[in-house]
């Protein structure tokens, strides 16, 4: 039994399948997560709305619907590959809003101001960072040049 061979096959498995199911995972969570904002079933829904009372424009309320239809776009857009590149600056764009809670609610997101203690909605929010290295990932996919088979 060569372990070399069956590294390489695994490895080759994941090669194949690893950035349909990021994809899919994306368009699942995203999609998933969005449409329980609009119909007020969201556990993050009085987070969001938290965050997003300064704005000087729009309700909270209305936020919540905004972005939790953008969400599902997000999720829908992840699908296809067509529209990765949409479904990525739509991602970015909202894991901007998603980080906002650390500047304007220090005290919902760390224990005791010590900024090295997230809550557990810190901890919620902090998960973001592996997203976004997920879909940096999945972006530098849309350019590789296949190899020419000789």
């Amino acid at each position: 039994m060569d372990f070399n061979k069956i590294d390489q096959a695994i490895a080759q498995r994941m090669c194949s399948w690893g950035i349909p199911a990021l994809r899919v995972s994306f368009a699942i969570i995203f999609f998933w997560f969005g449409i329980l904002k609009p119909f007020g079933l969201s556990s993050a829904s009085e987070l969001l709305k938290d965050t997003v009372a300064w704005l000087p424009f729009g309700a909270p309320d209305t936020w919540l619907v905004v972005i939790g239809w953008w969400e599902v776009v997000i999720g829908i857009t992840f699908l296809f590959k067509k529209t990765t590149r949409i479904a990525i600056a739509l991602l970015f764009l909202q894991m901007l809003g998603t980080f906002m809670p650390f500047v304007f609610l220090p005290e919902v997101t760390f224990q005791e101001g010590n900024y090295l203690k997230p809550t557990l909605i810190g901890q919620y929010i902090l998960k973001n960072i592996m997203i976004i290295s997920a879909a940096l990932v999945l972006g530098g996919t849309c350019y590789q040049k296949k190899e020419i088979i000789k």
